[in-house]
């Protein structure tokens, strides 16, 4: 009898610990399940199939997007380039628009929910004929959201950013560029500040910039490439009432043609722009950097190699070369160390400021092998002429390139 009630015992437990386990796992798995989407989906329309948006508000003419080929334009209240980022954000949130919960089936007075005069109507019109209409009404009570009815009687709650993400003004949806050129497609820029002469910049076979005008010059391309970028992003504000006398003209062509814009300065040191592109006077910030002298824009680095190593450096009387991993002069190797330095020192090697002549006396030619380039430069005690550019030296720097050379040749 005890071994029989003591085997019940343990079926009786196995049984319970197998129904805790199993409750458990169950309560696991159901935690692991994903919830029911519970909202309702308003729009479900394709953005390649809208072809014009219209935003209707109370009291004001209506603002009218229509897709011009594969970018978008403002057509009413009046013609303008649409700012495609904008345009795109706004219906992305339209055309997946969904509703929290549905409040009514079937509402007998709109006039409650504020959708009798909504403040705002969303009207798509879509490559096949037809028409989706959103009405926005009044907010919900307790911050819950905002009602908005389709073309039936049904209301429903939509979150309450919803309606901020569609209620654009022209002034929003507009394209604020002053100039809208490709930067990837920039072929020329022209400079004009002042009474100082023009600046024209160009690119050479290589891609990089490099100054025409007033002479050929070695160009600094981090510094127009700042320029290009503050004109790209120069952005128009509120038009304005004062022109002011104009200080600066900057003229950029592309593949598509030549954009100019006029900047000009009034009497209290405030700038306005105006532009080919759009029309009006606008204020602008003083930093587009259209001040800037010629010397700015110029290359202070003497040579221009880079990140990039040499395969070979001549100084007239002495020849180092690479070969394999090996750093040959003569027939004998040379410390790679030493090399590597002289490299470095030639790299960093820059102007203090730009001389009309050499001075100083003559120290050594160089001449440094980068791939398919070979850039000669000739060194004197206090300046580096290259072509017809002449760089003034620090003397200890010439000094130091001077020992660089001694070490790799010992």
């Amino acid at each position: 009898m005890k071994f029989g009630g003591l085997l019940t015992a343990v079926l009786l437990l196995a049984a319970l610990g197998g129904a805790v386990y199993w409750s458990n796992h169950k309560h696991a798995a159901d935690a692991l399940k994903t919830p029911p989407d519970t909202t309702i989906r308003l729009v479900n329309v394709p953005e390649d199939q809208v072809r014009e948006v219209r935003l209707i508000h109370a009291n004001t003419p209506p603002v009218v997007l229509a897709r011009d080929g594969k970018t978008w334009r403002i057509t009413q209240p009046e013609n303008l380039a649409a700012d495609q980022d904008t345009v795109s954000g706004l219906l992305a949130a339209i055309t997946t628009l969904s509703a929290d919960s549905l409040v009514e089936e079937k509402a007998a007075n709109l006039h409650s929910f504020g959708l009798d005069a909504p403040a705002l109507q969303v009207e798509l019109a879509l490559k096949n004929g037809k028409t989706d209409t959103v009405r926005f009404g009044a907010d919900a009570p307790a911050n819950t959201g905002e009602y908005v009815s389709l073309a039936d009687a049904k209301v429903y709650i939509v979150p309450s950013s919803t309606r901020s993400s569609l209620d654009k003004t022209v002034a929003d949806l507009r394209d604020k560029r002053l100039l809208t050129f490709d930067p990837e497609k920039l072929a020329r820029i022209r400079l004009v500040a002042g009474a100082t002469a023009p600046i024209e910049f160009g690119k050479n076979a290589q891609g990089d910039w490099q100054i025409l005008q007033p002479k050929p010059l070695r160009a600094d391309g981090g510094q127009v490439d700042e320029l290009v970028r503050k004109l790209k992003e120069a952005r128009l504000t509120a038009p304005a009432k004062a022109a002011g006398v104009k200080v600066a003209t900057a003229q950029v062509t592309d593949a598509s043609g030549t954009q100019t814009l006029e900047v000009r300065k009034d009497a209290a040191g405030k700038f306005y722009a105006t532009s080919s592109v759009v029309s009006g006077v606008y204020s602008i910030a003083d930093d587009l950097g259209l001040s800037k002298k010629l010397d700015d824009f110029r290359n202070k680095k003497v040579f221009d190699f880079g990140f990039s190593d040499p395969v070979k450096i001549e100084t007239g009387t002495f020849t180092v070369e690479k070969k394999g991993e090996k750093w040959i002069s003569n027939g004998k190797e040379k410390n790679a160390g030493a090399v590597q330095s002289l490299i470095d020192k030639l790299r960093d090697l820059s102007a203090t400021a730009f001389l009309p002549k050499a001075t100083g006396t003559p120290v050594m030619t160089l001449s440094v092998t980068t791939g398919k380039r070979v850039e000669n430069v000739a060194i004197q005690s206090t300046s580096a002429t290259r072509d017809s550019e002449v760089y003034q030296l620090d003397p200890k720097n010439v000094t130091d390139i001077q020992n660089a050379v001694a070490a790799v040749q010992r």
